[in-house]
């Protein structure tokens, strides 16, 4: 019976990983007859996992779509992918108690070593404010990657890696980190989701606090080496990562007076637009960026506040230019 039940579960996997499987193929990966095929194909569908067959020279087998949602087989990598999904809120909104119900299911039967993984990631990891909308498409994750990254800050290990921005990659994501020829030794203490990016804060060899994008990571030999934790004060990791980006990735940057309390103008932009400092109970400065002129003079004209621009002198101008073109609009 075990026999049989464990090549049930090796007959389901295989006919997951591609569109169709011949019964001869089948049979020879799993060491059996296609009589003995045939038989596992019945149980399968007793099980309610819709087998379908096709018959004659070219008959086949693949998974179907079925009535019902039979029991799902996942890998490791697999597995973790969903569970970090859940754990990190990667549902739509209004589905919090579906997944939590999910979650508990997964968490139900996933191994030791794999819940581990799943609970070192949440431990690790903090969610940045909601999507911009922006329309750039999310960078591939290797689930091993972040579970990796994961433990060394639930153990305090160095993390060792190699760091490579890609040519015409969008330099507001990279953060303060930049590309370098060497393997970077880093203390790691926090990873940030936000706004479909990872991002891992770290101590660099200068004692630094940096910025890394963790799809430009390249992991090395693990360290097994601990460091002594010296938490950024007040443990506001997400924060730093938004003031980082923010003044170090855009290309153009820009500060702003604006005649408001700053939080009036926290109200009216999203984190990602850039730092408000309060001034007084009046004024404040916006410190805020982009990747052209035109976009910044959009920014601050649609806040619907007087505002003076300190610098840089390019916007100025523009600013000029645009202001004598909406005058001719309407004279």
């Amino acid at each position: 019976m075990l026999e049989t039940s464990s090549r049930l579960l090796s007959l389901l996997a295989l006919l997951q990983t591609r569109p169709a499987w011949t019964g001869a193929e089948l049979a020879e990966r799993l060491e059996v007859t296609t009589r003995t095929i045939r038989n596992d194909v019945d149980r399968l569908r007793e099980l309610g996992y819709p087998v379908d067959a096709a018959r004659g020279p070219a008959g086949h087998y693949k998974l179907g779509v079925g009535a019902k949602l039979p029991p799902l087989l996942l890998d490791d990598e697999e597995a973790v992918a969903v569970a970090v999904g859940l754990r990190t809120g990667a549902g739509l909104a209004g589905m919090e108690e579906s997944s939590v119900r999910a979650l508990t299911k997964l968490e139900q039967v996933l191994p030791h070593r794999l819940r581990r993984q799943v609970n070192a990631v949440h431990q690790a990891t903090t969610k940045g404010p909601d999507d911009t909308g922006t329309n750039v498409e999310a960078p591939q994750i290797e689930p091993t990657l972040l579970s990796t990254i994961a433990a060394c800050i639930r153990d305090e290990h160095y993390l060792r890696f190699d760091y490579e921005i890609p040519q015409g990659a969008l330099s507001r994501d990279a953060g303060s980190a930049r590309t370098s020829d060497l393997p970077v030794l880093v203390q790691p203490y926090r990873m940030v989701s936000w706004n479909r990016f990872w991002y891992v804060v770290a101590r660099d060899e200068h004692d630094e606090w940096r910025t890394y994008r963790a799809d430009w990571m390249s992991l090395r030999m693990a360290t097994g080496m601990r460091y002594v934790p010296r938490p950024m004060p007040g443990d506001d990791y997400t924060d730093f990562v938004l003031r980082d980006v923010a003044s170090t990735g855009w290309n153009v940057h820009a500060r702003i007076t604006v005649f408001a309390p700053a939080e009036q103008v926290l109200s009216r932009i999203h984190a990602a637009v850039g730092v408000v400092e309060s001034v007084d109970e009046e004024t404040c400065v916006l410190v805020t960026g982009s990747d052209s002129l035109e976009m910044i003079a959009i920014y601050v004209g649609m806040l619907g506040l007087d505002f003076r621009v300190d610098g840089p002198a390019g916007l100025v101008d523009h600013l000029k230019i645009l202001g004598e073109r909406y005058l001719r609009a309407i004279s």
